[in-house]
């Protein structure tokens, strides 16, 4: 078992890893729409949340030799079932053909007061 942290994010605050490297799997734990560049919350927009989130994600498989491509599932844990059409609409976007195994989680509050969460499940690339 290997502990998956990107160089590009911070060190979490609480009692968990960004990511977890085990037997070819890849289990990224829920990522948050953070701005890198200033490690601050983002709270605008949900299309803009989603895609930061999805980049968050995006980072810590990048780090453990994988990448979206290679999800095999996610779950989104989203504060307002009403954003659920914009959320779908920017993950197609982000994700494109790709479709993996996905769950969507209505939550009444997210840290930060952020509007969504994604946690995810992905293989390492086959050529590595």
């Amino acid at each position: 078992m290997k502990t998956i942290q990107p160089p590009t994010q911070p060190q979490p605050k609480g009692h968990y890893s960004p990511g977890i490297e085990h037997n070819g799997l890849i289990y990224v734990s829920g990522q948050l729409p953070m701005t890198l560049d200033t490690r601050e919350p983002f709270t605008g927009d949900i299309g803009e949340q989603t895609e930061l989130a999805l980049r968050n994600v995006e980072a810590v498989l990048q780090s453990a030799g994988s990448d979206l491509s290679q999800v095999l599932q996610m779950t989104i844990y989203v504060s307002d079932m009403e954003l659920w059409a914009a959320v779908n609409a920017k993950y197609a976007e982000v994700m494109g053909e790709h479709r993996p195994a996905r769950a969507i989680v209505p939550v009444k509050d997210l840290h930060f007061e952020t509007k969504i969460e994604i946690q995810a499940i992905a293989c390492q690339n086959r050529e590595r």
